[in-house]
């Protein structure tokens, strides 16, 4: 059976990797193997895979909301954007949930210019600064030329030592992060230049995914019982995750819901992070 990605190619339907993504989601297995049936039923060649990733999203609800949202987890980093701001600072969560101080959106000035620098971290007194790629789709990869852009920009503020954690202190390392994935040239380029790479998927052991997995640390825009405007609402007041949602829950009154609208945001984010 072939299907076509976003991005046109056309490829095999890979059923075992649709199983995968699915108990990612915390189905069970039986009921993961009843959505694969009722999936099957109704592919046909050449059909669209945002198309199969909306049926498996909708029997997945049916099921429960929590496993709709782990699912549409991918989807959810992208409504992070589109301009990116919101990536930025969920980036930065990321680190903070591994005993990182950061700081988001600084201006350093460079040994020949300024620059504006996404994400900085720190820790074990050693200051490095993470700079964000974000896509809108994830068909799209950061290059080769990313890495090279960002190395100029490292090279040139490392020179300096700059006040950021209220002392001086010099930039030690630099990475790239981005919610999409790397071309191959782009992880030689940064392999062989000292820089690290963060994306959905890479490294293998440590990456977007599995520090979201591991520290429950999903965003707020992977919820299903929120509206596109409501999630909105929540990121400008500055609630990124769904487990900062759980613990300060009157944001939501803050934003119009009704009681009862509360109570079933609430079930939702609780099952996300475990918390019933």
């Amino acid at each position: 059976m072939k299907v076509v990605k976003n991005s046109g190619h056309i490829v095999e339907f890979n059923q075992d990797k649709l199983r995968h993504s699915l108990l990612r989601s915390g189905a069970q297995p039986h009921k993961v193997e009843f959505i694969l049936k009722e999936i099957n039923k109704n592919l046909y060649d050449g059909i669209n895979t945002k198309q199969i990733y909306k049926m498996a999203f909708s029997l997945l609800k049916k099921e429960a909301n929590v496993h709709a949202a782990k699912y549409n987890l991918r989807k959810a980093i992208e409504m992070l954007g589109p301009a990116g701001f919101f990536f930025e600072k969920f980036i930065a969560r990321l680190y903070a949930s591994e005993g990182f101080t950061t700081t988001t959106n600084i201006t350093l000035q460079g040994k020949c210019v300024t620059h504006e620098i996404d994400v900085v971290i720190k820790k074990d007194d050693k200051v490095g600064i993470v700079e964000c790629k974000f896509h809108g789709s994830r068909e799209v990869r950061s290059d080769v030329k990313v890495p090279m852009y960002i190395l100029s920009r490292f090279n040139d503020v490392k020179h300096n030592t700059h006040t950021i954690f209220n002392t001086q202190e010099a930039i030690d390392n630099c990475t790239i992060a981005t919610n999409t994935r790397f071309t191959g040239d782009a992880v030689a380029f940064a392999s062989c230049s000292g820089l690290s790479l963060l994306s959905w998927d890479y490294p293998e052991a440590n990456n977007i995914k599995t520090k979201i997995d591991n520290n429950c640390l999903y965003p707020i825009t992977c919820l299903t019982s929120l509206t596109a405007a409501e999630k909105e609402k929540l990121l400008i007041l500055d609630i990124l995750l769904v487990k900062e949602l759980v613990n300060e829950t009157e944001c939501l009154e803050k934003i119009g819901l009704s009681a009862n609208r509360m109570r079933n945001v609430i079930r939702e984010a609780s099952g996300i992070c475990n918390y019933m």
